[in-house]
């Protein structure tokens, strides 16, 4: 049978769970391996994480593995959890849960119950509300989670509008669960979600932004945004997602800008490992593959004929992705770098069949600067024409700069372009004290270097002097 086959697997997996529940049964306790453990097992899937639960109270597990663990942190124990680390897995034991909840914020009014039968009811999913009983090897499953997992379904094991009124966290896990596992969420669980869109606002922006990048980092995140903006929870976390069904793109008219970005997010997950395979995900890079024209619907204009055109939507849609990744919590390291990508994802269309002078080149190198990697990747991946031609002309331009950027880097050292005179040698030639005016003059040389490349130092000290002069800095010689 699965169920005892996916026992088997377990113990193989983890003999840690058999001694561990040696210790409980001992101490006059039952354990369980729960969840995600059980869920992942019958999928063949490996994980470092195991889940249990027990009828023990948090203070009773504590004393159980106090000498047991490598390490042990009870940050959780408010809500009934206890981590453990063990030969590197990491563990967490939680007791048995009936929670209330009053129907306004997430956390719930922490209730210990008595049974698993109990504890598996107010789980979120019912491929996620099975257990193995580590004294007897049985499987527990009364929510028909085996089924649901063979089919590929997300359902719940009480009814959606209850599960989702606990915690609508979980309307965002089903989100993710599309992406991480491919699974299709039921009919019932789709009505929930549609009805409840607007309850995610009693979950605070940490766990939203967690969520999504945990969707966005998945082997395949589209079923996952599908679902969120079919559903109109897109609009209550990332309404410019959504947003840009409104605009055609102009190089695209069969399809709008929305279906656009998933294509350019799925041709940016391809060239994640087709030009870095031992690299994880990339979640800078997703996020600026999926919001790169999130610029387009405030920008477009109609044109005589019928065309449209998107004028600095680039630009806005910077501004936009700053703004929208601040709100959900994001790093400022994240912000910076994906409101960054947006902004110099179109400077490559300027490039023609290769008119750039080197200045540009070495500008567009020094914009993009430790993005410049991540760029050419989605630089390439903005290519969704269906036109084989063209795409192959263009995907041939880029090949051409990426030629170019390496032949100049080869032979200046982009990676760091600074002027060819340094701050104590301009305050030397010019008579100058630390200030703002040092500042100025070292962004002059910074922006000669780039047009013109390395300069001699008589050449740079008399640039300088010049533009001394006409900034009354100094008088004429």
């Amino acid at each position: 049978m699965a169920q005892q086959s996916a026992v088997t697997e377990l113990m193989r997996m983890s003999p840690l769970a058999e001694e561990l529940a040696a210790r409980f049964a001992q101490a006059g306790h039952s354990l369980y391996l729960v969840g995600g453990s059980v869920r992942d097992a019958l999928l063949g899937r490996t994980s470092n994480d195991l889940d249990f639960t027990t009828d023990a109270r948090p203070d009773r597990v504590l004393q159980i593995v106090s000498d047991w663990g490598d390490a042990i942190w009870d940050v959780g124990i408010a809500f009934g959890t206890v981590g453990v680390t063990k030969k590197g897995l990491t563990l967490e034991i939680t007791t048995f849960r009936a929670d209330s909840y009053d129907g306004v914020g997430r956390n719930p009014e922490v209730t210990f119950g008595e049974s698993i039968e109990g504890d598996l009811l107010r789980r979120d999913f019912s491929v996620n509300a099975m257990a193995v009983d580590l004294s007897t090897k049985a499987f527990i499953d009364p929510h028909d989670g085996l089924h649901a997992l063979r089919a590929k379904v997300l359902d719940t094991p009480a009814t959606p509008q209850e599960s989702f009124a606990d915690d609508p966290l979980r309307m965002l896990r089903a989100a993710r669960f599309a992406a991480q596992l491919g699974f299709v969420a039921a009919p019932r669980v789709v009505e929930a979600m549609t009805s409840m869109a607007p309850e995610i606002q009693r979950i605070t922006a940490e766990r939203v932004q967690a969520e999504l990048s945990k969707l966005l980092l998945a082997p395949d995140p589209r079923p996952g945004l599908e679902l969120l903006v079919d559903t109109g929870l897109g609009e209550q976390v990332l309404p410019e997602v959504p947003g840009m069904r409104l605009a055609i793109d102009e190089h695209h008219q069969h399809k709008d800008v929305y279906e656009h970005s998933l294509t350019v997010l799925a041709q940016a997950i391809d060239l994640e490992t087709s030009h870095e395979p031992q690299s994880g995900p990339d979640l800078i890079l997703r996020l600026a593959a999926l919001l790169h024209d999130i610029g387009k619907p405030a920008t477009r204009e109609f044109q005589p004929g019928g065309g449209v055109s998107f004028h600095h939507h680039e630009v806005v849609g910077a501004k936009m992705v700053r703004k929208r990744l601040r709100s959900l919590k994001f790093s400022k390291q994240i912000v910076d770098d994906v409101s960054q990508l947006v902004f110099l994802h179109l400077r490559f269309h300027g490039y023609g069949k290769g008119e750039w002078t080197d200045s540009a080149v070495r500008r567009y190198v020094t914009d993009a600067s430790d993005l410049l990697p991540r760029l050419h990747k989605l630089v390439r991946a903005d290519c969704t024409t269906r036109n084989k031609r063209k795409a192959a002309a263009l995907q041939a331009t880029y090949d051409d700069l990426e030629s170019r950027i390496a032949l100049i880097a080869e032979q200046e050292d982009l990676a760091r372009v600074r002027p060819d005179l340094d701050g104590n040698e301009i305050m030397k030639l010019l008579g100058l004290k630390p200030g703002p005016d040092v500042g100025r003059a070292w962004k002059f040389l910074k922006e000669l270097r780039l047009d013109r490349g390395p300069l001699e130092h008589d050449v740079a000290v008399g640039e300088l002097k010049q533009w001394a002069v006409e900034q009354g800095l100094t008088p004429p010689a």
